[in-house]
């Protein structure tokens, strides 16, 4: 991902959000011109079951490029589901097979739901608080009540816009700022069994409060239930980095949580860190619970110095005095991250300091689990804080390195804030009075029954639809043996607590551990075939269950093909011959740059093919060139070759393909010897060569990150002899031009294409790698030109890594060049000693030799390009001077 330093910087790779209903036919997804991907919120008869990204092809995806994007996470995620759904239904053992659970309807809502107050506390955001007002009215399950708490208005715009647009709403101003204050006005007002909050930067589904209900509704033993949290739009750079930072997702999967046994006077080892349960953002809880555990406390989260932590305090409050806490992901809300990359650094600072306020408030409010908090907090400053700042260090990270600072900083900082916060409720307190508290009395204290020491047996035939298990509250654990037809089939353990356990668990449990044996028990295949055998039946139901497509097709991407030529008109004239053979309907240029004009060379070649346009770039090197024959290209797309290349029919097709994914920024395609006559040639190929293999390979800033120890092998993807780059990312300055003191015709000799690929891999885009482009090379023919280029090779290979460690702090370069390659030669020298004849003794000495001279090489280039001047950056060809003359079109038919 990219620095993200600068906030006027243009973001190029957006992402649509949407959702997608997998039990209706697929639809086709339109007018996505500019977006690099759809992620779509799968589910299935309302449940999601997945998220998904999609590439996005031009302007739409299409449910063919949906259904091919779904992998083995996806496939999982709706397996557990229909499992778990056919647990719960009446299912013979004839019927018990994947292709029947598709077809089971959905349960229906429990018959008594308990009523739902609906609390969005919010200040001074009264356009934000609409959008949140206006989703919250078209609920299905209509809430008992909707309450806006007013916190400490410094306006009365929010008062004005709840009376004219919403007059059911009931509005409540609470003087005193904090958000927990709103809360807990909240919890004090509500007349439902439920108080479900929520912020007013969200937009909630439209079955945000029938699943809290049903959570609630399923079992009398849960007292909160948080909800999936998925972004509602991911259009800025300061967006994308807030879920590669973590986000607020948490999954697909129903969790229950419950502190039983000695985890209950221990609950901080396993839960002081709450985040893992939800947000503040999307979390209920039965009214009653806050007698005994208390109201949130006003000293923690927003409108405080904390800035944070009310809602991870009361999470673990819940599960410290014993009860059910259930993450239900049917519960969806979407939430507008901060937009600007400065709001979301102090949302990640403020973070750090709610997160280290809820732990010191904790300490003092249950000594006994301060071992737990002390040990936990100083894991995640280890793990999560100081190692990804050292991590950082040495490679680019995925996200911003002062954003790691800013929440590093804050978590030291919030090891101090707590008491100053407690000052602060003293003084509001001292201004204000007391605050809300809850009316009621009843108090649901913790079920303090005799438990038996042993296990609870009991077994579950999952052909009939199960019931709960009622007679297991003498036992704190539960062993539940599941058969299918009477066979058995495997052992689910669940930590019950002396509860019942509900149906709603039991089918949980049971789908999560055993999902894969349940899909057919009565097939005889092992897990390793049934697992790919479900995929298909699942594909084949998505399949039949397609929108027809539309008819509309985006216009086709214009290409630029640039070729750069230095005195070699035999070269050049057969590379354009071959080229102008190309048969294609797309708008096609040729542009060849001449890289040594003074010589005259190249124009009366050029002149042979009347539709190539020639330009002129004096400054030596194929970098310069290209870069020139970039600014000069009017294409979409622009293809990289050079002058000693010939092209077979249809390569210029077979390469641009793959951009109709707008997530595609770079392609290499695939390099074969012309010619193998010359004893240079095959020892070129006995050196590497240029082919890359014949499998199709995708890469991303994934396998850019995964190379923790070793340099970005991206030397593996391509070279310019054979790629294309969509022109559009040469305007990101993260990527730009060429490196100018990289390649031929500089001291370095090489490396100005892996460069590139770093560039477009470090700034997020992804690098494909084609075989089906390919094209025929013609490798140097003398033993002088073979020796010049491999002595080329090394020197350009060192001064690549070099400069990914001066211009990107990337360490892993460095750490290569000190010792991966010199062991990669020691291993080639022993190889020889040992009669291994594969590379001779001259072209080993050669790398050598280039290895040794790849820092001075690069330092001599960039004094070269201090000297000659940098290219000028790429402009897109709509913002050009308009009275510049046009670029002459080629029709290479």
């Amino acid at each position: 991902m990219s620095s993200a330093t600068d906030p006027s910087k243009p973001y190029t790779r957006r992402v649509k959000c949407a959702e997608l209903e997998l039990a209706e036919p697929i639809p086709e997804f339109r007018d996505l011109d500019g977006y690099h991907f759809l992620q779509l919120l799968l589910r299935w008869h309302g449940r999601p079951c997945g998220i998904v990204k999609v590439p996005v092809r031009r302007d739409r995806c299409t449910p063919d490029h949906i259904i091919e994007s779904l992998t083995l996470g996806q496939f999982t995620g709706l397996i557990q589901q229909l499992v778990s759904l056919a647990i719960r239904h009446p299912v013979s053992p004839d019927d018990w097979k994947l292709d029947h659970f598709l077809s089971l309807p959905p349960l229906p809502a429990p018959a008594a739901l308990p009523t739902i107050t609906v609390a969005v506390c919010t200040r001074d955001r009264s356009e934000d608080l609409k959008i949140c007002l206006e989703s919250i009215h078209r609920l299905r399950h209509r809430p008992m009540e909707i309450l806006v708490i007013d916190n400490a208005p410094t306006s009365d715009a929010t008062c004005r816009l709840v009376e004219s647009s919403f007059p059911e709403v009931r509005y409540i101003v609470e003087p005193r700022p904090g958000l927990d204050w709103a809360r807990n006005r909240a919890a004090a007002e509500a007349h439902g069994d439920i108080v479900a909050y929520t912020d007013d930067d969200v937009v909630v589904d439209a079955r945000w409060t029938e699943a809290l209900a049903g959570a609630f509704g399923s079992d009398d033993s849960i007292m909160a239930v948080t909800g999936l949290v998925v972004p509602h739009e991911l259009e800025t750079e300061a967006q994308a980095l807030f879920e590669t930072y973590g986000g607020f997702g948490r999954g697909t999967a129903r969790k229950w949580y419950r502190a039983t046994g000695p985890r209950k006077y221990r609950a901080a080892r396993s839960f002081i860190g709450a985040g893992q349960f939800g947000t503040g953002a999307n979390m209920a809880y039965r009214r009653r619970v806050f007698q005994q555990t208390g109201l949130f406390d006003p000293a923690l989260d927003v409108g405080t110095v904390t800035n944070g932590g009310g809602d991870l305090d009361m999470f673990f409050r819940v599960l410290k005095h014993g009860h059910t806490l259930v993450y239900e992901p049917a519960a969806v809300i979407w939430h507008r991250h901060r937009r600007d990359y400065a709001k979301l650094r102090t949302q990640i600072a403020n973070n750090g300091v709610g997160l280290y306020s809820h732990f010191v408030r904790n300490a003092r409010e249950y000594p006994e689990e301060r071992s737990g908090i002390l040990r936990f907090g100083f894991w995640w400053f280890r793990y999560w804080l100081v190692r990804r700042w050292l991590k950082s260090h040495y490679k680019p990270p995925a996200i911003p390195r002062d954003l790691i600072v800013a929440e590093f900083m804050g978590a030291l900082i919030g090891l101090r804030r707590y008491r100053q916060a407690r000052k602060q409720v003293t003084k509001v307190v001292e201004q204000h009075g007391p605050g809300a508290s809850i009316p009621f009395t009843d108090v649901a204290g913790t079920d303090s029954a005799p438990r038996r020491t042993g296990i609870a047996v009991r077994t579950l035939e999952v052909t009939g639809a199960a019931r709960p298990l009622e007679d297991v509250t003498g036992y704190s654990t539960t062993d539940v043996f599941v058969t299918w037809n009477g066979i058995a089939i495997g052992k689910v353990r669940i930590e019950n607590d002396g509860r019942p356990i509900t149906v709603a668990r039991l089918a949980d449990e049971v789908s999560s551990a055993l999902w894969l044996k349940l899909i057919d028990p009565a097939d005889a295949h092992t897990d390793m075939t049934r697992y790919p055998d479900a995929m298909a039946v699942i594909r084949e139901r998505l399949m039949a269950n397609r929108q027809p497509e539309s008819d509309k097709a985006a216009p086709p991407l214009s290409a630029s093909v640039v070729i750069a030529t230095c005195d070699r008109p035999d070269e050049l004239r057969r590379c354009l011959a071959s080229l102008t053979c190309q048969k294609t309907r797309r708008p096609v240029e040729i542009v060849v740059v001449d890289n040594r004009p003074d010589s005259g060379i190249a124009a009366p070649v050029v002149a042979e093919f009347p539709a190539v346009k020639l330009i002129e770039e004096p400054r030596p090197g194929p970098s310069y060139a290209r870069n020139a024959g970039f600014a000069a290209s009017s294409g979409d797309i622009l293809l990289v070759t050079d002058d000693d290349v010939a092209f077979p029919p249809g390569w210029i097709e077979r390469t641009i393909a793959p951009f109709e994914r707008n997530d595609i920024a770079v392609v290499s395609g695939n390099v074969l010897p012309a010619e193998l006559d010359a004893a240079s040639q095959i020892e070129f190929e006995n050196y590497g060569g240029l082919n890359r293999g014949y499998t199709r390979r995708e890469y991303d800033f994934k396998w850019f990150d995964r190379h923790g120890r070793g340099a970005v092998p991206t030397w593996e993807i391509g070279g310019t002899a054979n790629a294309a780059i969509r022109a559009a990312v040469l305007v990101d300055p993260e990527v730009g031009m060429l490196h100018e003191a990289l390649g031929p015709g500089t001291p370095t000799g090489v490396g100005e294409d892996t460069y590139l690929f770093y560039k477009a891999l470090k700034a997020g885009y992804t690098v494909l790698y084609e075989p089906a482009s390919w094209v025929w090379h013609h490798h140097r023919a003398t033993d002088l030109q073979l020796d010049k280029q491999i002595r080329a090779y090394s020197t350009g290979h060192t001064a690549y890594n070099l400069a990914t460690f001066l211009q990107d702090g990337d360490t892993r370069g460095l750490v290569r060049l000190c010792t991966v390659q010199p062991k990669y030669f020691l291993k080639q020298l022993w190889h020889w000693l040992r009669r291994s004849r594969r590379r001779s003794l001259r072209t080993i000495l050669l790398e050598i030799r280039g290895y040794a001279c790849g820092p001075v090489a690069l330092w001599r280039s960039l004094r070269r390009v201090r000297r000659l001047g940098r290219s000028a950056p790429y402009v897109a060809p709509a913002l050009r001077n308009p009275a510049a003359p046009p670029v002459t079109a080629a029709d290479p038919r």
